[in-house]
């Protein structure tokens, strides 16, 4: 490729900070102006289509092109700079808060893995077979799913504390 290889800050530092949109992602847990009476949960964003460079990406690309994808970039007003960025390889099509909804489902996927492991029991198998660990964690799987319906069924004033 005749471009030089340039840092994914770089690339976003040039497209600038004007290319940068403001997105909310979700509502979060504290009380604020949100629809639901909570805070709302949102930054400014820019995403970019870059080809990313590197050896392993030349041996795995199925063609003589490198494949693009997104570069998303956290860039709050606050901030001379971006703060967080993410690679996808969501189709060029995907909208700016696809992008970031799905960036920061990270937050979710991290709080459900220590309530599996704290609250239903994950990491408590002591077992010595594939089968055994498999069956452990369909169970776990199971219950959490379980937990999950019954937390989103109920209305706030049920699951409040009395």
């Amino acid at each position: 490729y005749p471009e030089t290889a340039r840092t994914v800050k770089k690339l976003v530092v040039e497209a600038g900070k004007q290319a940068a949109k403001p997105v909310q992602w979700r509502e979060g847990s504290r009380p604020g102006s949100g629809r639901s009476g909570l805070k709302r949960m949102y930054s400014r964003f820019v995403a970019l289509r870059i080809r990313p460079a590197g050896r392993e990406i030349r041996k795995n690309a199925d063609g003589p092109e490198l494949p693009v994808r997104w570069l998303l970039a956290e860039w709050p007003a606050t901030e001379p700079e971006p703060v967080q960025f993410w690679l996808s390889n969501l189709p060029a099509d995907t909208p700016l808060s696809t992008l970031v909804r799905t960036a920061k489902l990270r937050w979710r996927i991290e709080h459900d893995y220590r309530e599996m492991k704290q609250a239903l029991g994950l990491a408590h198998f002591e077992g010595r077979t594939w089968r055994g660990w498999h069956h452990h964690v369909t169970l776990v799987s199971a219950a959490h799913a379980f937990c999950t319906l019954q937390r989103i069924t109920r209305s706030p004033k049920e699951t409040a504390p009395a």
